[in-house]
């Protein structure tokens, strides 16, 4: 059985590294084809895609009865894009990349709707259909606004045709998906072999696999020089992750703020959330801005594990 497990922490590793790989040369081929923004494609094509964890995890808490799941949910995978997936990009490749001001009002939007949550107690149908109406125009402006002209090392980066684009970003997200399970359940069963307590292994291991796709796919990106797809990744992610899936979420089932939720989550969501807009406006996200945030996300995992 540990045999097994350490197999499939391997497989998982595998098949995260390869979507990674494909996802991003399908995105940069979909960025050809309609000539749009990088940082627009990572958004809406990667950064949604790769959210498609956070919102089957979501609606599964809800549909059980336990809605306040999904609340969690959000709120640590969006700390973990920018200071775990983010910022372990710009520490490897310090990235370049400018968001355009649809993609900051999103940033912003997911940001304040988030924490308008929490002081008004949990979300119901009514404010989940206004999240999903802002997630739409989003979606609208970036889409019409995301033109642009692509440089000649993106254009040979990429794949010629759009099937084989629309392929590579689906092969990506299934590579990507699969593997993070994979990589999870191997690490929670040895985890658990070696009498971790299942709280840590839940703040942790669980937490953290199921923004693992985003993590995949960022890297890839950045080590291919493709700043704009890794922020517009987590861009995207983060606004899907409120906008979209507590929408979605809130419509299923009203959703609750849990007594335990931390200040400590509160804090580092407002803070995260108000670096990635101040980044992705300034067209940067330095090695030291990368480092800084991994230091950020250790503090806040000891935190709440504390």
């Amino acid at each position: 059985m540990f045999g097994l497990d350490y197999l499939l922490v391997v497989l998982g590793l595998a098949l995260l590294v390869a979507g990674g790989e494909v996802l991003v040369r399908g995105a940069l081929g979909l960025s050809v084809r309609f000539r749009m923004s990088p940082a627009v494609i990572g958004a809406v094509v990667m950064g949604f895609g790769t959210s498609t964890p956070e919102l089957a995890a979501s609606l599964s808490a809800a549909l059980a009865g336990a809605p306040g799941l999904a609340l969690g949910n959000v709120i640590g995978s969006n700390v973990a894009n920018v200071a775990l997936i983010l910022a372990a990009s710009a520490v490897i490749v310090p990235l370049v990349a400018r968001i355009g001001w649809a993609e900051a009002i999103a940033v912003a939007a997911a940001t304040l709707g988030m924490i308008a949550v929490i002081i008004l107690g949990g979300i119901g149908p009514v404010l989940g259909a206004m999240f999903l109406g802002i997630l739409a125009i989003f979606l609208w402006v970036s889409v019409r606004g995301g033109e642009v002209a692509l440089s000649e090392q993106e254009t040979e980066a990429a794949p010629g045709r759009l099937g084989q684009s629309l392929i590579f970003v689906t092969v990506g997200l299934v590579l990507l998906i699969g593997g993070a399970q994979a990589l999870v359940s191997g690490t929670v069963d040895i985890a658990e072999a070696f009498g971790v307590p299942p709280s840590v292994i839940r703040l942790t291991v669980v937490a953290i696999g199921t923004s693992l796709p985003e993590l995949a796919a960022s890297l890839s990106a950045a080590v291919r020089g493709q700043g704009g797809l890794a922020l517009g990744n987590i861009v995207g992610s983060n606004s899907f992750n409120v906008l979209g899936i507590l929408g979605i979420t809130a419509l299923v089932h009203p959703i609750a703020v849990p007594p335990s939720l931390d200040m400590a989550e509160v804090w580092a969501l407002a803070i995260t959330g108000a670096a990635l807009l101040v980044l992705g406006l300034w067209g940067r996200v330095p090695r030291a801005a990368g480092a800084l945030g991994l230091a950020g996300y250790a503090g806040y995992m000891w935190l709440v594990i504390a």
